[in-house]
């Protein structure tokens, strides 16, 4: 099995290089010149747009193919207050020069929209700003020129009270949004509530691929390996709309998230690095059914916890594990 690391957004080793760069409302209504303000969240957004091509360049030179965008490259994108202004004429060429990188060097990329975009709500004001985060996410990919292969990953929600419930809203919330929004998202289980069974049956009922955080399955489950469900999971990966935009003959691998908890009393919490034998013992199962997977890694340390793990793997060479590049790996059941 063939397997290709990533990791989040910010990277330890290139200096100065945030793609998160920001301004608050508060500090934007203060402004006494709003089209100038405007003109300075455009001038923000370029430089994270700037430095987001500075890490991809970064992860090529060291062989890393997967790579999660921050959510965060427009300040203010999605703010109620500033519905009117449309930022993307102006940032056009940086996020298609993006896009050119991506395509040429066959990088997978993501996003993963914050924590209160949720589908499984009750409340229709939280409804419709969570669909509006979603067609922000989505006018990105599109701005690089991105086909549905580049993902947004999200939860189920929260459970209200009622988790049959809420994952009835989910099914029926998605089923209401545009056809190019569906085709973009992955469904992941969570640390607290939707458990992987709940996730995959959700994702089963939507059609969605689903992604399989390792970590959030070892602090909310019965106990039982995340491997049991790895089967059924990477299943999801081969839907119609999961195969969507991928092109005849290529296979799209199936994703999962890995990190390690920051301590034994704070399980849920990531840790700076990423703990080896845990993640192998996962990966030498999947490996017997699965010919390829992408682990996106969400540790504190970003991209040194990424050369770190690598390193660690270095360990294990000769009992089926065989470095391949400075970001993946073959793994032999």
């Amino acid at each position: 099995m063939i397997v290709r690391f990533g990791y989040v957004a910010m990277s330890l080793e290139i200096q100065d290089s945030s793609p998160s760069k920001t301004m608050t409302m508060a500090r934007f209504s203060k402004l006494p010149d709003r089209e100038a303000g405007l003109r300075e969240l455009e001038r923000i957004a370029a430089v994270n747009l700037h430095n987001t091509l500075r890490l991809l360049r970064h992860n090529v030179a060291e062989g890393i193919h997967m790579y999660r965008f921050s959510s965060k490259l427009i300040p203010l994108a999605t703010h109620a207050e500033l519905q009117d202004w449309n930022p993307f004429a102006a940032l056009a060429e940086p996020f298609a020069e993006i896009g050119d990188y991506v395509r040429r060097h066959g990088l997978r990329v993501s996003f993963h929209p914050d924590h209160y975009t949720v589908l499984s709500t009750p409340r229709p004001e939280v409804l419709i700003s969570s669909v509006r985060d979603l067609r922000y996410h989505v006018q990105m990919l599109k701005a690089m020129g991105l086909d549905a292969r580049s993902k947004n990953n999200i939860h189920i929600g929260g459970a209200y009270g009622d988790k049959p419930a809420a994952a009835d809203r989910f099914v029926e919330h998605f089923k209401e949004l545009d056809p190019d929004i569906q085709c973009r998202l992955t469904l992941e289980n969570d640390d607290k509530t939707f458990t992987a069974g709940e996730t995959l049956a959700a994702a089963q009922r939507t059609g969605l691929p689903m992604v399989l955080d390792i970590h959030h399955h070892w602090v909310n489950s019965a106990g039982e390996p995340a491997s049991d469900w790895w089967p059924e999971v990477a299943r999801t990966w081969e839907s119609p709309l999961a195969r969507i935009d991928v092109p005849e003959g290529e296979h799209l691998p199936p994703k999962i998230h890995a990190s390690s908890p920051r301590s034994a009393t704070d399980r849920r919490s990531h840790a700076d690095g990423v703990e080896a034998g845990p993640l192998l013992e996962f990966l030498w199962e999947a490996a017997k059914t699965s010919s390829h997977l992408d682990v996106m890694l969400e540790a504190k340390h970003k991209d040194r916890a990424l050369f770190g793990l690598m390193r660690d793997l270095e360990a294990y060479e000769g009992e089926g594990v065989k470095r391949l590049s400075g970001g993946s790996v073959e793994i032999l059941p």
